[in-house]
């Protein structure tokens, strides 16, 4: 049954509002997957935070030019399209590679990625997948950043015991 207008209107709609709320979109070719592949791939995302979904070309790309910056991405947008949505950049490069080692396929296959604002090619996966993230990046900051603190720390108590053994070997002098 074809779409009505306003069902065309809606779909852009919520296409629109998923771009916006994710800094991470990822373009695959799902094509030649059963549909039990399909579903537990969809499961593997849903545990890793990502929302995949199947979508019209068109729709992806009216949703994109109404938000803009998405421009070098429309090339991708043939074939069949299954789109992640996430805010996780490393997460769905994750278990796109290991559902590919799994099951021994080659699908679905990455036609590029969108984070924050940098486009990745077809090619990237390996690289997508060892991204950091935010959580580990801000552990590797805090680390950063306290490791001064420690330091100046531990040099303030080491000269502070130091101070103490010259004070109490003084006193002790001074007793004899």
């Amino acid at each position: 049954m074809a779409m009505t207008k306003e069902q065309k209107v809606a779909a852009v709609d919520a296409l629109s509002e998923k771009l916006a709320g994710s800094t991470t979109i990822y373009l695959t070719n799902y094509s030649g997957l059963t549909v039990d592949q399909a579903n537990n791939l969809r499961s593997k995302l849903r545990e890793a935070g990502v929302e995949y979904q199947v979508v019209k070309n068109t729709f992806l790309r009216l949703a994109m030019e109404r938000l803009g910056g998405y421009d070098e991405i429309f090339d991708l947008l043939i074939g069949p399209t299954g789109v992640a949505f996430t805010e996780e950049p490393a997460a769905p490069a994750r278990v796109f590679k290991n559902f590919l080692k799994d099951t021994k396929l080659e699908v679905p296959e990455l036609k590029g990625a969108y984070v924050d604002g940098a486009i990745f090619g077809s090619t990237a996966l390996d690289e997508l997948a060892s991204l950091k993230s935010k959580e580990e990046l801000i552990s590797d900051i805090v680390g950063l950043l306290m490791a001064p603190i420690s330091n100046i720390v531990g040099g303030l108590e080491a000269q502070g015991g130091n101070l103490v053994g010259a004070i109490k070997t003084i006193a002790e002098s001074g007793e004899a």
